[in-house]
């Protein structure tokens, strides 16, 4: 199973994302759309798509955090980043920082794909693809803009 991952796209969404995403089984964006016109382009892909809201968001229609499983793995998605993990998650997802992150703590794996517009402390602009096998394993390819 193939995941596009985004964050912090705030009214962008350049042709590389968008072309890399009709790969995906699903999208997920981690918030700071700004602007929900920006996913007309991921929702006309017609692959399932999961929104949570951001700090710029004011669509209160998407969750702030969305707890879902796929291939056995628990995730958690949110925008800001949390100090620890919620108990029972595997992966805690998040965006805001802009910063690309994948690190262990106390047994939870949070990711970051960094952002697709505003870079900070010189932190190229991007989006992951993560990929999840029937073993449980969890590939992560972060792509650059």
């Amino acid at each position: 199973m193939k995941i596009g991952v985004l964050s912090d796209t705030h009214d962008s969404l350049p042709a590389q994302v968008l072309e890399a995403m009709r790969e995906a089984d699903e999208i997920w964006h981690l918030g700071d759309v700004t602007r929900p016109f920006i996913l007309s382009s991921l929702q006309d892909l017609g692959i399932p798509l999961q929104v949570v809201a951001g700090n710029c968001d004011h669509n209160v229609e998407w969750p702030e955090t969305l707890r879902l499983e796929r291939m056995g793995i628990r995730f958690y998605l949110i925008h800001i980043p949390l100090y620890r993990a919620p108990e029972g998650v595997d992966v805690l997802l998040h965006g805001h920082t802009h910063m690309p992150r994948d690190e262990m703590i106390e047994g939870c794996r949070f990711m970051n794909p960094g952002a697709v517009a505003g870079s900070y402390k010189g932190s190229p602009h991007g989006f992951a693809m993560m990929t999840l096998s029937e073993t449980g394993s969890i590939g992560w390819e972060r792509l650059e803009l």
